[in-house]
């Protein structure tokens, strides 16, 4: 992987999450890479999020794991994950080849509509790291 971003870019990235996912009601946005770093973390619940650098790389490894069960049944991969708790839920999806993006929400947050602005995020996160580093 040779992600190379610049400072422009990762403001670019935090306002898109903010603007898309955290005023929707998801209560963190994270993107890493897809061997668990942590590229971007927006948080908009106003507390802090349990250990995301642990949640980072049990999130790719998850997401490892998922690739190769798709492989398994004849996929060529899986793109999302979604884990439901009572109060609390995750989604993850795949950003594009190098990212992962991982959004934490409750039980206020529709799930479609969540998987909707995921969507609209992904195309401006691809833009945004596809422009030269500034």
């Amino acid at each position: 992987m040779n992600l190379k971003l610049g400072r422009v870019q990762l403001e670019s990235i935090e306002a898109t999450l903010r603007d898309n996912l955290i005023a929707i009601g998801a209560q963190t946005s994270i993107l890493i890479d897809t061997a668990g770093n942590i590229i971007s973390n927006v948080n908009g619940s106003g507390r802090d999020t349990a250990d995301v650098y642990s949640l980072a790389a049990l999130a790719a490894a998850n997401f490892g794991a998922m690739n190769t069960m798709a492989k398994i049944v004849g996929e060529q991969e899986f793109s999302l994950l979604f884990h439901k708790g009572k109060k609390e839920n995750i989604h993850l999806t795949k950003v594009n080849e190098d990212c992962l993006l991982i959004n934490i929400f409750d039980n206020q947050v529709s799930l479609g509509f969540l998987r909707l602005k995921v969507t609209k995020v992904i195309d401006d996160l691809n833009t945004v790291m596809d422009m030269k580093p500034c």
